[in-house]
């Protein structure tokens, strides 16, 4: 083994050995002839090379580029740095490290191979990453290089610091300062202040003094350890052992105790940088920042912003993100993307963080369209989205049950080099079982394992609340007894899952002993678990047993929830025992919960079923000075309870008011007040239409027999009623009619609604279009579909797969080839995932109805537009194909 050089003598080496380089070369530069300098190759304008070799990079035949050789013979580390920081595609980066070696010999060092390193980990690949580390290391012919040692420790690499140190202790090359604080430093970023302290116990007895760098890695290490009582030992022993306190020490604790919940101590502490001559940075700013909105104090927050901006102190990426993230949080989105606006002036949303954080604010508030823009805003800047951005994106598509929308983003980031990780599998098979598409969710579940995922928890749990939603109860215990084999151990979400299909299948019994194995398995119930089974004790009748179940909640340190309170609070109103069910609200609120939404519409629902107005109004002025967020459902009680009394006048104000508060009405609002408007209608002319009850006081399910017998002049009376009173039809409100109209095959009226809006000034929204594409194929009405999907392709809007897949096996019916091809080419279009193309249009169409050269002729279609199906996809189809 060579013998390694101690780090501080081979740090002085090298500074000498740079300083004589530099003398040197301008040495010879004056010895050579002015004929000879003149005749050297012209050196490009260096400053500019990273952006320009860039350029190149972003062209698909990069590696021809004529370019190369001039520009390569001039490029350095340093350049690479600037070259990988200007967003380059990260496969493009680890390619064109990898080429620039062999085919122009460059020779890589640690400092190039650090940036290369850096943005391999930040956009999660880590394989290629270990693979980049290793030749880091192998790059290194001595293991004497001070940056390897700090390089692996920036990136935490703890098993290959421990290596290389024992290395030099094998060479007999003894440790220095810097060494020993770099292995201090490493195990303090993980918080392992015990090794951390033999390092430091090492370097004592090596006769070093501890400097400033000892001590501030200390103070991080006791913080990560949530140690804030050492860490301050340490941060004033420091001027006590002779060494100055700096921006990062102070920082170090200031974070510790924010984390703490200390945040007034962290406040003083910030107070008395001055006083030591020390001065906040940036992160201390932004530490205090992140710490005032994580406790609600925004105005302390924007007030610490202000100032470190007028102290010339510019804000970073992560102190905009801080408050992007706190914005979006709060339901403020407007602010976080005035925030991103201002990041934007100033040059600094170069990196993915504050996108995904506004991306994830939407989402959650189910705002798609505005999501979606910001992805685009990304791209326009040359930000590349990271897994976490389409992760958030499906989520958010998963939970509008928007599932075509969300397989599509599959597609995206397969486009964009990044692969789907097990929560990218789980979120879509998930959104997929909760949308009822069980068979899409089994074919990506094969998908999953052939890519190497193992299905956990969460995966089953999917399909085992999927199958008993579906009444298949017995489908679902299959899964669930098959777990062992798979190698999963059923933990409380899979039995609470199982525990309440059995319920809703009126199985009591059943539940019950599932509930007992659970407790004899050792899986402790949570309030889920008790709540489900309180619940179907309730609706069978046995409120005792479900009264037991709730004391017995205490022995197993559960505490009941809100929902058990509600629960409870509803069987007491559907008694009429509102004395009662006052009673457990109180209790409920004295145990410390707010009510909220659900446990409200359970008293306004009783109070609407009795006719008692007044004492529901009551409630709900009750809920708006407690801020809780009001629902349609809540509305739409209100508004049948006024016109079963006959106040339409009343009801039409209750959609004012539902208008005004920004709830959207749902179909069922619409149902209501047509339902009432034709009552009125019938009792002035003396009639009633035959087999319908319009005076039905029962809202709990959409009633299919009003969209059926709903005429224009209905609509005509309700749009100006609506007018009337402020709330002008939009397009949300022609989108529920027509998909309640589609619903019930009613596409005639559907269609003069369309024609209405049109005349209106209003242009179809994609889910109105998807309404009627979905109505026309399912009534075989094929050439007004594909009329329709002319017109949403101009508008582009997405079609659903479903609709594609009937018109398809409909024109193949009518013996239309040349328009079922041609349907089929738009689709290819539209940016769906191809492996769910397949599973729907050409194995559950085409395939199933027996279309076999059909089938075949689309797939060599689709593979001659470069549309790849997985392997298990082809595999799925060829069996199908074969009749097994």
């Amino acid at each position: 083994m060579r013998k390694s050089t101690p780090l501080f003598t081979l740090l002085h080496h090298i500074h000498i050995h740079n300083h004589n380089h530099k003398h040197k070369h301008k040495q010879n530069l004056l010895l050579k002839p002015l004929s000879s300098i003149a005749s050297l190759p012209e050196q490009p304008h260096l400053p500019d090379l990273p952006s320009q070799i860039f350029t190149i990079l972003s062209r698909p035949q990069w590696r021809k580029d004529p370019s190369f050789n001039t520009l390569i013979p001039f490029l350095t580390p340093t350049h690479l740095s600037s070259l990988f920081n200007l967003n380059l595609d990260p496969l493009t980066a680890l390619n064109f490290f990898r080429w620039i070696h062999r085919k122009h010999g460059f020779n890589h060092t640690v400092r190039s191979y650090e940036p290369l390193l850096l943005i391999l980990v930040r956009n999660g690949m880590l394989r290629a990453a270990e693979n980049v580390r290793n030749s880091m290391i192998k790059s290194c012919a001595y293991p004497h290089d001070a940056r390897l040692l700090m390089c692996l420790s920036r990136f935490v690499m703890i098993d290959e610091l421990n290596s290389l140190y024992k290395e030099m202790l094998d060479g007999r090359i003894f440790p220095n300062l810097i060494t020993f604080n770099t292995m201090l430093n490493a195990y303090c970023k993980f918080g392992n202040i015990v090794v951390a302290k033999l390092y430091f116990t090492k370097l004592l007895k090596g006769g070093f003094s501890p400097d400033g760098f000892t001590y501030t890695s200390l103070i991080l290490g006791y913080c990560k350890n949530q140690d804030v009582e050492n860490a301050y030992r340490v941060f004033e022993l420091i001027p006590q052992r002779g060494c100055r306190r700096n921006a990062v020490s102070y920082a170090n604790l200031i974070h510790g105790l924010c984390e703490a919940g200390r945040l007034d101590e962290a406040l003083k502490l910030f107070l008395q940088m001055k006083e030591d001559n020390c001065f906040p940075t940036v992160r201390t700013y932004t530490i205090l920042i992140g710490a005032f909105c994580e406790v609600g104090k925004e105005v302390e927050a924007l007030n610490f912003f202000e100032e470190m901006v007028e102290r010339g102190c510019e804000p970073n990426v992560y102190t905009y993100t801080v408050l992007i993230d706190y914005f979006c949080k709060e339901s403020r989105l407007d602010e976080g993307m005035k925030m991103l606006n201002k990041m934007l002036e100033k040059g600094l949303a170069s990196s993915v963080v504050p996108y995904n954080a506004l991306i994830a604010g939407y989402c959650k508030r189910g705002m798609m369209e505005d999501a979606i823009g910001v992805l685009g805003l990304m791209e326009l800047n040359k930000v590349c989205p990271d897994a976490r951005t389409y992760n958030e994106l499906i989520c958010g598509f998963c939970r509008r049950k928007s599932m075509d929308r969300a397989m599509a983003l599959l597609n995206k980031m397969f486009e964009s080099k990044l692969s789907p990780n097990l929560i990218t599998y789980n979120t879509l098979i998930h959104g997929l079982c909760k949308a009822g598409v069980v068979d899409s969710a089994c074919r990506l579940y094969h998908l999953m394992i052939k890519d190497g995922f193992s299905p956990d928890h969460w995966t089953f749990s999917a399909f085992i609340d999927c199958l008993c939603r579906m009444g298949s109860v017995a489908k679902a215990y299959q899964i669930f007894e098959s777990l062992k084999e798979k190698h999963v151990e059923a933990n409380e979400l899979i039995y609470t899952a199982l525990i309440d299909g059995y319920c809703k299948a009126g199985k009591i019994e059943d539940a019950h002993l599932l509930f007992k194995r659970m407790l004899a398995e050792d899986c402790l119930p949570n309030s889920i678990t008790f709540n489900v089974l309180i619940d179907g004790l309730r609706k069978e009748g046995k409120m005792p047993d479900a009264m037991l179940l709730v004391d017995d909640m205490v022995k197993y340190d559960v505490k009941p929830t809100i929902h058990t309170y509600t629960i409870l609070i509803e069987e007491m109103l559907k008694e009429s025992n509102f004395d009662r069910a006052n009673r457990i609200l109180k209790q409920m609120i004295s145990s410390g919960y707010q009510p909220n939404v659900v446990t409200y519409t359970a008293f306004i629902k009783a109070y609407c079923s009795q006719g008692r107005l007044q004492e529901a109004e009551e409630i709900l002025v009750k809920i708006k000075k407690e801020g809780v967020l009001l629902d349609s459902l809540i509305y739409n009680l209100l508004i049948n309870a006024y016109g079963c009394m006959g106040l339409l006048d009343s009801a039409f104000g209750v959609l004012k008011r539902m208008f005004n508060t920004g709830c959207e009405p749902s179909r069922q609002t619409y149902s209501i007040l047509m339902k009432h408007l034709m009552n009125e209608k019938h009792k002035k002319e003396g009639s009633n239409p035959v087999g319908h009850d319009l005076s039905s006081t029962n809202i709990s399910v959409d009633d299919a027999d009003i969209w059926k017998i709903i005429d224009i002049d209905i609509t005509n009376v309700l749009f100006e009623k609506m007018v009337e009173y402020g709330c002008v039809p939009n397009v949300d409100t022609y989108s529920k009619l027509i998909k309640g109209l589609c619903k019930v095959e009613h596409l005639d009226m559907a269609f003069r609604l369309l024609n209405h809006m049109r005349e209106s000034g209003i242009s179809p929204s994609e889910n109105i279009h998807n309404s009627l594409l979905s109505g026309c194929c399912k009534l075989g009405m094929y050439m007004e579909a594909v009329s329709l999907l002319d017109s949403m392709m101009e508008c582009s809007h997405l079609p659903h797969l479903e609709s594609f897949k009937l018109l398809i096996c409909g024109l193949y019916g009518q013996g239309n080839k040349e328009k079922a091809e041609a349907v089929f080419c738009s689709l290819l279009g539209c940016g769906y995932n191809y492996d769910e193309m397949a599973w729907k249009v050409l194995i559950d169409g085409l395939a199933k109805r027996g279309y076999v050269d059909q089938c075949l002729e689309l797939l060599n279609l689709m593979e001659k537009n470069g549309c790849h199906l997985h392997s298990e996809t082809y595999s799925m189809l060829i069996r199908e194909l074969n009749g097994n």
